[in-house]
C-alpha cells in the first residue's frame, strides 16, 4: 500500500461523530455471579472478559507479586491476558505467573517487528517466555504511519509471518493495534484480521475526532473490538512529571471518573477494556467493572461537554 492510498483509505472514515450511537445490540453478553461480565469477540466465537489484563501490570514485579495479581484477576473472572515484548520484563513474569491458568485463558501477545524474519524471531520468543506452544491472538503492535503498513504488507513483510503461524497452529487468531486512525482503515481494508485493538476513550472520541471511524470499520467487517486507553484522560503538559510510572499520559484515577471512562469505552460494541498497566489503577478497575451500566443519552451529552475541555493523547488526522 503506498502513501496515496493509505491517505485515501484514512479519508474515507470521515469524521462521524453524529452517526455512531453507542450500541450493544451487536455483542452476546452474559455474567456469573461474582465475576466480571463476559462478551463476545467478533466472529471468533470466544468470549473474553470485558476488562482485560496488560501484561504491564507485572512488569518489575516480583515472582510472588505477579502469581498473585494474576490470580486475583483470574478469581475476578477475567480471562483475557494481553501482553507484548516491548513491556520490559512482562513476558518473563507472566509466563510462570499465567502457566496454571493457560487452558481457561485467552492469550494475546503483541509485535512491533514489520518483516516476516524479524516478526518469526519475535513470535517463537514470545511462546518461550510465555510458556506456551500457542497464543489466542497474535497481533501487530501499535501500527501508525504508512511506511509501516507498506512494510507489513510487501512481499517478505510481517503479514506473511502471520499467515504462515496461523496455519501452522501457532496462534488461533490475527489482529492488530493501530496508533492512528488511518493506519486501523488502511490495515482492515487490506486484510482480514479478526480483531482490532484500538484506543477508545471519551477524550480522543470527542476532542480527538479519533475513533467513531474506527469502531465503525470494525464492526461492519464483525471483527472482535479490543480498546486501549478507556482511562486516558489527556496528554502530560511539557515539563510536568508523570503521575504513574507506568503510565505515559494523565490517566483518569479517581473512582468516580474512571467508571464514567468505562462505562464510556465499553457502551459501545467493545469486547473488553484494557485498564492502564499501573497495578493500583488496574485494580480500581476490576472493583467497578461490576457497576458498569450504559450510559444514557443525558449522560453521554455531559461527558461530551467534559471531554471538550481536554487535550487528548490521539487525533485525526494524525499530527493534528
Amino acid at each position: 500500500m503506498n502513501r496515496r492510498e493509505f491517505i485515501t483509505s484514512a479519508g474515507m472514515g470521515g469524521a462521524m461523530l453524529g452517526m455512531f450511537p453507542a450500541d450493544l445490540s451487536a455483542i452476546q453478553r452474559s455474567t456469573a455471579p461474582g465475576k466480571i461480565e463476559k462478551r463476545s469477540l467478533g466472529k471468533t466465537g470466544e468470549k473474553l472478559s470485558m476488562i482485560g489484563f496488560g501484561g504491564i501490570v507485572v512488569m518489575n514485579a516480583t515472582t510472588q507479586e505477579a502469581a498473585n495479581r494474576v490470580g486475583e484477576a483470574i478469581d475476578k473472572g477475567i480471562n483475557y491476558f494481553d501482553v507484548a515484548p516491548s513491556y520490559g520484563n512482562a513476558e518473563v513474569m507472566l509466563g510462570p505467573a499465567l502457566e496454571p491458568y493457560r487452558k481457561d485463558v485467552f492469550l494475546a501477545c503483541k509485535t512491533t517487528e514489520r518483516t516476516a524474519e524479524g516478526a518469526a524471531r519475535e513470535l517463537e520468543q514470545s511462546l518461550k517466555n510465555l510458556r506456551t506452544d500457542h497464543f489466542d491472538l497474535y497481533q501487530l503492535h501499535a501500527v501508525e504511519k504508512p511506511e509501516e503498513v507498506e512494510r507489513i504488507l510487501a512481499p517478505g513483510g510481517a503479514l506473511e509471518t502471520f499467515i504462515s503461524a496461523r496455519k501452522a497452529g501457532r496462534t488461533r487468531f490475527l489482529g492488530f493495534s493501530a496508533h492512528s486512525v488511518e493506519a486501523a482503515l488502511a490495515l482492515m481494508r487490506a486484510f482480514d484480521f479478526d480483531t482490532i485493538l484500538f484506543p477508545v476513550s471519551f477524550a480522543t472520541w470527542y476532542a480527538g475526532n479519533f475513533g467513531p471511524q474506527v469502531l465503525d470499520a470494525a464492526q461492519k467487517k464483525n471483527m472482535g473490538i479490543l480498546a486501549l486507553k478507556a482511562m486516558a484522560k489527556s496528554r502530560i503538559a511539557q515539563g510536568e512529571a508523570k503521575p504513574y510510572a507506568k503510565c505515559w499520559y494523565t490517566p483518569l484515577d479517581d473512582p468516580e471518573s474512571v467508571l464514567k471512562g468505562l462505562r464510556f469505552t465499553l457502551s459501545h460494541p467493545v469486547t473488553a477494556a484494557i485498564p492502564p498497566g499501573d497495578e493500583n489503577l488496574f485494580r480500581m478497575a476490576v472493583e467497578l467493572a461490576p457497576k458498569f451500566t450504559p450510559l444514557s443519552p443525558e449522560e453521554t451529552e455531559a461527558i461530551k461537554i467534559e471531554a471538550l475541555k481536554l487535550d487528548p493523547i490521539f487525533r485525526f488526522p494524525r499530527g493534528a
